[in-house]
């Protein structure tokens, strides 16, 4: 992986930890998604606006059907993602979320795209995975089984880790192809999916207006802080992608799973720090893996 590459997938790392961890505070729900998206759009207007006049008007077909792809997954992913949180907690579901998905786009694109891999950038993967098994707690996983209430929260928890991890595969694979492929502006493919979104998580705000004001006035600080700092960190990956395999990306985005175990672990007060910590040191290795092979 180049090392501007490498860089632009660090800093999103960093970014992705610290809104998922404000999303995890807000404990919101589609309404939470709903204003998120809407400050994407009211946030990255100018430069969203900009792009879609020079490119929107050429798009055909194939780019519009990428796009509302990409913000049907996207929009599937944030709201087991959100739900996840409500019912599980971030050690366990937001480390499965980024451990499954980037092993399952990694395997797409190796198969459905033809990318190759090295036997240094197989074993990067599987210590991404291993650390973020570690860091989801390693062993105790199974041994916190013994108590039916923590049971159910941990099952819950690996449910929607695993299956928001897929969304992340799937709209992983088919943004990859919108930007290596298609050549579609990685902002585009992200405001522009955000625009379509809208679309979806509206009417849940429409039903009930009291109730989403109460939402409103307890989360918009967290909404605003996820709607402005979130699309950098996605962008970023994707221009990563324009000029590195998506089978290395994908993987080395795991890096957020280091920076959401140090800060994570301090803003909500979770344990097993020193497990974390050697998760998060076969994570940062895996990714170096990845770099070089």
């Amino acid at each position: 992986m180049p090392p501007g590459a490498l860089a632009l997938v660090l800093l999103a790392g960093l970014i992705h930890a610290s809104w998922n961890i404000a999303a995890k505070k807000a404990g919101g729900d589609i309404r939470f998604a709903a204003f998120t998206t809407a400050i994407v759009i009211v946030a990255w207007g100018p430069l969203g606006v900009w792009l879609a006049w020079r490119h929107v008007p050429g798009w055909g077909a194939r780019e519009w059907a990428l796009v509302a792809a990409s913000a049907l997954l996207h929009s599937a992913y944030y709201l087991f993602l959100l739900r996840g949180y409500r019912k599980a907690d971030l050690t366990v579901v937001y480390p499965l979320a980024r451990g499954s998905g980037p092993l399952m786009s990694s395997v797409a694109a190796i198969v459905l795209l033809g990318e190759r891999i090295s036997a240094l950038g197989a074993l990067g993967i599987v210590a991404v995975v291993g650390g973020v098994f570690l860091v989801a707690g390693g062993p105790a996983l199974w041994r916190r089984g013994h108590d039916p209430a923590a049971r159910e929260r941990l099952h819950k928890g690996m449910v929607y880790g695993v299956v928001t991890g897929a969304f992340i595969a799937a709209y992983t694979v088919v943004d990859g192809y919108a930007v290596k492929i298609a050549l579609i502006s990685p902002i585009l493919v992200d405001y522009m999916g955000a625009v379509l979104r809208i679309f979806v998580l509206a009417p849940s705000v429409a039903r009930d207006l009291p109730a989403a004001r109460v939402h409103w006035r307890a989360q918009w600080k967290y909404a605003l802080f996820v709607g402005i700092v979130s699309p950098i960190s996605y962008v970023l990956v994707l221009y990563a992608m324009q000029v590195a395999p998506l089978s290395h990306v994908a993987p080395a985005r795991e890096v957020s799973m280091l920076f959401a175990a140090l800060i994570g672990g301090q803003l909500l007060g979770e344990g097993d720090r020193w497990l974390r910590l050697l998760g998060a040191t076969c994570i940062a290795a895996g990714v170096m893996a990845l770099a070089l092979g």
